[in-house]
């Protein structure tokens, strides 16, 4: 997948401009910005700790180098030339091969917008694309918004989880229909 490709552009219920695209090397910043402001908001992410920017300098050239050679797909939302939303598909290997594992994150201020379901919509078409039939994701039981916007793609629950924490967690499941992976070989 080719760095900084825009796949859609729309504008939310605010009136912004809002462009999904895959991330590029400049995105380093505007990456660790947003998902330190969601730790700072102690948003309900798997996430706790702060990203240094030694983190972030080493992962994003592996995310970068699995995005190009499509063993991962990964999504961000811009909106005045600043991140506020990321997502990604991670495929599984060997037997699981056929499914992705999603995960999504929208910063405080861009919620409620249509920004996240915009990005699910266009998951589940890449993921398509890349000959996944099942998509899954976890998310925190009480994260009601979250769980409409799953829910309003087609993801529905498939079993509880606790974390370690004893919180409690839903995996939601949703099976790409057999005529769209016929589609694509």
């Amino acid at each position: 997948m080719q760095l900084g490709r825009m796949f859609r552009k729309f504008y939310v219920r605010d009136g912004q401009e809002v462009i999904l695209r895959t991330p590029r090397w400049q995105d380093l910043d505007n990456l660790m910005e947003l998902i330190n402001s969601l730790v700072d908001e102690k948003a309900q992410i798997a996430r706790t700790q702060k990203v240094t920017k030694e983190e972030e300098a080493e992962w994003m050239p592996k995310m970068l180098a699995n995005l190009e050679k499509d063993q991962l797909f990964f999504l961000v939302a811009e909106v005045d030339q600043k991140l506020v939303a990321s997502s990604d598909i991670h495929i599984l290997s060997g037997d699981e091969k056929h499914v992705g594992v999603l995960g999504i994150v929208v910063k405080t201020g861009f919620r409620g917008l249509g920004i996240g379901t915009e990005m699910m919509k266009t998951l589940i078409e890449q993921a398509t694309t890349l000959g996944l039939k099942v998509l899954t994701l976890q998310v925190f039981a009480t994260n009601k918004h979250a769980i409409h916007v799953y829910e309003k793609v087609g993801f529905a629950r498939a079993r509880d989880l606790w974390t370690t924490s004893l919180e409690l967690c839903w995996l939601l499941n949703k099976e790409i229909p057999r005529s769209a992976w016929l589609r694509t070989g």
